[in-house]
């Protein structure tokens, strides 16, 4: 039948053969009685996991709060003094907008351009978003140092391609309506909020057409475009970019990085006196939206409005949730330390350690048999995969910055936007003074209570929290067949980011290298725009996937699976219908129409429903297992079937 992820929709709960729709067979059941909480956009085997720690670190930090229990670590007990700010909502109904107000007065007093060009740094270091503005990034050729990096602002709407389509109208409706009404609650009368509001929002239409789009993101290698200063500061001629540059880092480099060469030749026409209005309009709706979360209630309710409408989530977070949620995300990873202390058992560890060693030699082992790379390509592919560094669990040690988080109690005069704030600060100047640091190739990239994984290309590393090892991705009493079905393919989906269409192009120590013969990288980049096309265009739900934005997760879906049936082939309890079953499960979701399109216009990950099948679709050993055939709904032709690794 030739159907790009099985027959029937996908989202719509009705049971089906494996032979017509695998996530169906496994998850119509599911879908059918599945509820997504009031406070949430999506539910599915992710969410549910991140829903599970989130309760259990909820009861726990409660417990803490209440002194039923003591942290030990003493950026824990810090977490534990923000989360009670946070929680004590008749402080913040009582301060209103008053912790804002000096913040606020910033941008109130900002007279003009020339005004803007002597304040910008201190607003930089403050948090304060610019239309010009820099940070500090591994250098992508020389990954043991750092660079000076900038790209252009982002925009109020998912996505540059929503502008202009009646969705994108309607949410930008939303948010006009909701920045108004903040001004309104900061102290602005009305026609002075409607002016703010106005000439932010012609700011952003003109930034529309000019920054990136997701899809234009998806192509890390694009990022890197290096200018000399002297080239650089060419297309500035009204903003004093190297007395933003030298108050920010103390010097002009010799170097540094654009990501949006497109930006940078219209920097002078969008930043110049003649837009400080708009700018300085678009600073203040910006900001005002930062904020709500740590102001009052009312704040909180009017600032729900536009996330409402992008998502679909029915309600707010409740007190506590939004506590924790504040509390977590500025003490990530002494939580997930935390979380991976208490929970993460070593048993596990070993074995989840064992399985990424087989699952790396069962990659050097495809590698070597490939029919389509030369043997100098191999060579170096096997000396990449050596070198990857893993991370299982949680970090040995805690990054340095925590400790300068010191929350300042409300008995003392402290806020919650106060301590925030001073956070924020501090984050920054410990960004900014990487410039002179070499690279921390220890670091993790993901806190041990977060349920994902990741491949880091400039480190050449995976990680794999702690919180992602477990049912059904995880345990150690369900069969290995199902196991590799779940954190085996997720396993392997890492690895082959590192041969993915952005990984390819970094060689072992993470710098952005060549290493590929001519001929190799060719046809692999055949083999790419072949898992593009087999993607793009495909419906779900109001909705039809970019190919192109996909194509990297997509690569490493397939080579997570591909390895990871030839893992599971080669244990003594072979069962590949329990690891295709698995497969699907992992994928299950049921998710709000209007986050369904959200994700379709940002997320560089197709839907997890469409991973399933179109994936397995890819797979000769499916066929097999569940006997599928030219009639059948998950039948593929085999010349349109994708593999690369």
């Amino acid at each position: 039948m030739n159907v790009r992820g099985g027959a029937g929709d996908i989202t719509v709960p009705e049971t089906k053969s494996p032979k017509d729709n695998l996530y169906l067979s496994v998850n119509a059941e599911w879908l059918k009685t599945a509820e997504i909480p009031g406070d949430k956009p999506a539910t599915g085997s992710f969410n549910k996991i991140a829903e599970d720690v989130e309760k259990t670190l909820m009861a726990d930090f409660e417990d803490f709060a209440s002194g039923k229990k003591e942290p030990k670590a003493k950026e824990l007990k810090e977490a534990i003094k923000l989360y009670q700010l946070a929680l004590d909502f008749d402080k913040r109904n009582a301060e209103g907008a008053e912790p804002i107000q000096e913040d606020l007065a910033k941008l109130t007093n900002l007279k003009d351009f020339a005004d803007l060009n002597q304040q910008a740094g201190q607003l930089s270091k403050t948090g304060f978003s610019l239309p010009i503005d820099f940070g500090v990034n591994i250098d992508m050729k020389d990954t043991k140092h750092h660079i000076l990096f900038h790209s252009g602002p982002g925009v109020f709407l998912p996505d540059t391609t929503q502008y202009g389509t009646e969705q994108g109208d309607q949410l930008l409706a939303v948010y006009k309506d909701q920045s108004e009404k903040l001004l309104q609650l900061a102290g602005f009368d009305n026609p002075t909020a409607k002016a703010y509001v106005k000439d932010a929002l012609a700011f952003d239409e003109k930034l529309s057409k000019v920054v990136k789009s997701n899809e234009e993101w998806a192509d890390r290698p694009a990022v890197y475009n290096p200018y000399s200063a002297a080239d650089f500061k060419k297309h500035f001629k009204s903003f004093d970019v190297e007395g933003l540059i030298t108050e920010l880092v103390g010097h002009m480099p010799e170097r540094l990085i654009e990501a949006e060469p497109r930006f940078l030749e219209h920097a002078e026409s969008l930043v110049n006196p003649d837009n400080f209005d708009e700018i300085k309009g678009w600073m203040m709706i910006t900001y005002i939206n930062s904020v709500v979360g740590s102001l009052s209630q009312e704040f909180r309710e009017t600032g729900f409005a536009y996330n409402q409408a992008l998502t679909g989530v029915k309600e707010m977070a409740r007190p506590q949730k939004h506590a924790y949620h504040l509390a977590n995300s500025r003490f990530a990873e002494p939580v997930g330390n935390y979380y991976g202390e208490t929970y993460f058992g070593d048993d596990a560890k070993q074995d989840v350690t064992r399985m990424v060693e087989k699952m790396v030699q069962i990659y050097k082992n495809r590698i070597q048999a490939n029919d389509w790379l030369s043997d100098e390509t191999k060579e170096k592919a096997i000396v990449k995969l050596e070198k990857i560094a893993v991370k299982i669990g949680y970090p040995d040690k805690i990054e340095d910055i925590y400790s300068k988080f010191h929350v300042t109690p409300a008995e003392q005069g402290g806020t919650l936007y106060g301590n925030l704030s001073a956070m924020s600060r501090i984050s920054i100047q410990e960004n900014l003074d990487k410039l002179t640091k070499e690279v921390d190739r220890s670091e993790w990239a993901m806190p041990g209570n977060l349920v994902n994984a990741c491949y880091d290309p400039s480190r050449n590393d995976i990680t794999f929290p702690a919180a992602i090892l477990q049912k059904p991705f995880y345990d150690l009493h369900q069969s290995s067949s199902a196991n590799y079905g779940g954190i085996g393919a997720v396993i392997a989906h890492e690895i082959s980011h590192a041969f993915d269409n952005n990984g390819a192009q970094f060689d072992e120590y993470g710098n952005m290298n060549n290493w590929w013969q001519d001929q190799d990288f060719t046809e692999f980049k055949k083999r790419t725009q072949d898992m593009i096309d087999l993607f793009d265009g495909v419906e779900y739900g109001d909705g039809k996937i970019n190919g192109k934005q996909v194509v990297s997760e997509n690569v490493a879906d397939a080579g997570g699976l591909s390895n990871a049936i030839e893992a599971a082939k080669s244990e003594p309890d072979a069962d590949l219908k329990a690891l295709f079953e698995n497969w699907a499960r992992v994928w299950s979701q049921k998710a709000e129409k209007a986050y369904m399109q959200m994700l379709l216009a940002v997320d560089v990950h197709a839907p997890g429903p469409m991973r399933a099948n179109v994936q397995a679709q890819n797979m000769n050993e499916f066929y097999e297992v569940f006997d599928v055939k030219e009639d059948d709904g998950m039948y593929l032709e085999p010349e349109k079937r994708v593999n690369i690794w």
